[in-house]
């Protein structure tokens, strides 16, 4: 029995920063002439032109919340209690925004259907959570059950979406909302550390909805049907890629090897998936990689010897809207799904996260003239 993606829905918060506007903005709130000039070429190579975040603070428009300045205009860190409160507030909102998104009926289903919500963030703590809010504002069903993956990073929604569909083929009436949710741009470290500095010029907020079921999709409308997912780690990146709670907010380390690492094994990693459904890397039509950065893309690119515009996908929502940790993956194949100019395609996503942890998945992509028959033939190969 397959499973199906049957909307993607998308939601970024009210406000967006041109990446120009907030290199300026950390430049000066340093006064390390060497940080000026660290700060001045990662945000120009950053492959980012617009960021959203939750705080109106980089904006003269609005009062600061968290990033506050003394009299000689230095930055008060705010406290983990502080960035967390603002989590607890703000991602509710935003929840609830991006799953009336999905359940809007446009794709068969309503908030009465959803039997399972699966809620993934790594940026926040509440509880009651989101997904305790999202039944009650959208009207759920009272014993629809919840599951929450917490601090996983930026390739949880793969876990998701593999829950999602045990959850389908456990019982043909289930009816999954995933949800990832992140607001990184809470956790910000400003401070003359290399670390944080790229870290600052990459992560942003925003929140994507799935809709998951066994349930054939509608006609006239493109789903993905979900065939098989993996997972590995790469030992070598378990030091450059971390994150831990500080007392000032949650700490990452991410270190520029990152791209080097991934870039060495993706595609051993790419064959050894695929071997498993007896595919091979031609046989992919569309790929969707997590663009924790544009130097990532670009290594991907490089080992997999994808066509030029194969990531167009990718480095498109990396410009529009950076890296949203578990969110992104989705950005991109809601984009993949709405663009599509054909009504099948074999597709590739992949994510990587701490430790160093690479998610993949094996995605087929559906439309109005897919035959049932067509559906069950790629599934009994898979």
């Amino acid at each position: 029995m397959s499973s199906y993606i049957h909307k993607i829905a998308t939601r970024a918060p009210q406000w967006a920063y041109e990446q120009a506007f907030i290199r300026d903005r950390m430049k000066g709130w340093t006064n390390d002439p060497k940080s000026k000039r660290l700060i001045h070429a990662i945000y120009n190579r950053s492959g980012i032109e617009t960021r959203h975040s939750v705080l109106g603070d980089f904006s003269s428009e609005a009062e600061a919340h968290l990033y506050r300045t003394d009299a000689e205009g230095r930055i008060i860190s705010p406290g983990t209690a502080q960035r967390n409160a603002v989590y607890a507030h703000a991602s509710r909102e935003l929840a609830v925004k991006v799953a009336r998104q999905a359940l809007d009926g446009e794709a068969g289903f309503l908030p009465q259907d959803v039997t399972h919500v699966v809620f993934a963030s790594c940026t926040g703590f509440a509880n009651p959570g989101p997904d305790y809010h999202i039944i009650r504002e959208l009207g759920l069903r009272g014993d629809v059950q919840r599951y929450t993956l917490g601090f996983m990073g930026c390739y949880a929604a793969f876990p998701a979406l593999r829950m999602a569909a045990q959850f389908c083929e456990a019982n043909a009436e289930a009816v999954v909302l995933v949800v990832c949710l992140e607001l990184c741009t809470l956790h910000m470290q400003i401070d003359d550390k290399p670390d944080n500095i790229l870290a600052n010029s990459l992560f942003a907020d925003g929140a994507a909805a799935a809709i998951v079921s066994a349930r054939e999709p509608m006609k006239n409308r493109p789903a993905y049907a979900l065939r098989g997912f993996t997972s590995a780690l790469l030992p070598a990146g378990e030091a450059e890629m971390a994150w831990d709670i500080g007392n000032e907010g949650f700490n990452i380390v991410l270190s520029s090897y990152v791209p080097e690492i991934i870039g060495s094994n993706v595609r051993h990693l790419a064959n050894d998936l695929l071997q498993r459904h007896d595919l091979k890397l031609e046989d992919i039509q569309e790929w969707a990689v997590h663009p924790g950065g544009r130097s990532i893309l670009d290594k991907v690119e490089q080992s997999l010897q994808l066509k030029p515009d194969a990531l167009a996908s990718s480095r498109s929502v990396l410009a529009d809207y950076g890296n949203m940790s578990s969110a992104t993956v989705l950005f991109v194949l809601k984009d993949l799904l709405e663009e599509a100019e054909t009504d099948h395609a074999l597709t590739m996503a992949m994510a990587f996260g701490p430790g160093l942890t690479v998610e993949t998945a094996v995605l087929e992509r559906v439309g109005c003239a897919t035959t049932v028959a067509h559906i069950e033939k790629v599934a009994a190969l898979t």
